[in-house]
């Protein structure tokens, strides 16, 4: 059994909703709602889902960018929900982000050479001469030249600032690294080259990637096993080829469905979703899908169905399996 590196339990963010002259609680928009799963040391797990799921979320509250309503996260056995901000920042020398804007994440101001020794600095790694050799190194582990280091964040393509923000999450050597739609922001044609340096990235560094993604493609490609998010929740998670092969949960057929495929000649049914998508501010009872799903039944309604495991290693929260 492979070491688990990161476990999160029960995880939720609920973000109040205030209203009238004094600004008074009415309710709250459940971002993300009881989400629980694990990473294994040196795989890559992807997060799916529309617009608006929650994983976005999910992932800042790893890093406590955001911090949780309620939950647990556990990284190599310390639990970081209940750490102080002081020990947190030693932990994220060895947990990383990449995010989906390379331009807004990038400090205009300062050269890519600053912007990469930052890391270094404020983990107290090396001394001025070691830090810059570091910063010129890791440019050319990225696909970049060490004379771009004097260069402007500005100056750069879409991809190559991509490369900048891979290389400065890689700076501090991290083991676990979060990518929020690191590819979604580029061209289909830089995609992937993106991906395929983050894959050679994590054979040479041995690294452990959650990749949060809306796209089923780009997913598949990279993910060693994925978890589909719907409002807010985990409806199903498993090995990535199981998944698209035969997947279990109503939404995540859907989802495969209108992923399109490149040859005319194929017909595939297509699968429309009737009904709006629910307010995660006023999500439904029961089956959080059971407003738009086909399989529909009267305990879907009333009953939220559990994450379990319906075949070995394959998780799925639908009442279809119960």
């Amino acid at each position: 059994m492979t070491e688990v590196l990161l476990k999160v339990d029960n995880l939720k963010k609920y973000f109040p909703i205030n209203a009238g002259v004094l600004g008074k609680k009415v309710g709250d928009v459940k971002a993300v709602d009881d989400v629980s799963f694990f990473v294994k040391k040196g795989e890559t797990l992807g997060l799916v889902g529309e617009s608006g799921c929650g994983k976005s979320t999910t992932g800042r509250m790893l890093m406590r960018l955001i911090e949780p309503t309620e939950g647990q996260v556990e990284f190599e056995g310390k639990v970081l929900t209940s750490l102080s901000s002081g020990e947190m920042r030693k932990v994220r020398k060895d947990v990383q982000m990449v995010f989906q804007d390379p331009y807004a994440s990038l400090n205009p101001r300062h050269t890519v050479e600053k912007i990469l020794e930052e890391p270094l600095i404020v983990h107290g790694i090396g001394n001025a001469q070691e830090r810059k050799k570091m910063v010129r190194e890791m440019l050319e582990t990225v696909g970049l030249s060490s004379y771009h280091a004097k260069r402007y964040p500005h100056q750069f393509s879409g991809g190559q600032r991509q490369r900048i923000g891979i290389a400065r999450a890689l700076m501090t050597k991290p083991k676990l690294i979060i990518a929020d739609e690191p590819v979604s922001a580029l061209d289909v044609s830089i995609q992937s080259q993106v991906l395929n340096l983050l894959e050679d990235l994590q054979k040479e560094f041995g690294l452990t990637y959650l990749f949060i993604a809306h796209d089923l493609g780009v997913v598949r490609h990279i993910s060693d096993r994925v978890g589909v998010m719907y409002l807010g929740r985990l409806v199903e998670i498993t090995d990535a080829e199981k998944l698209y092969e035969k997947p279990l949960h109503p939404y995540t057929e859907a989802l495969l469905a209108a992923v399109p495929i490149p040859d005319p000649t194929i017909k595939k049914e297509r699968q429309l979703l009737t009904g709006d998508i629910p307010s995660p501010a006023n999500p439904p009872l029961g089956c959080a899908f059971h407003t738009r799903c086909k399989s529909c039944m009267e305990i879907c309604k009333t009953t939220r169905p559990e994450l379990k495991e319906v075949e070995p290693g394959h998780y799925a929260a639908c009442h279809l399996y119960t």
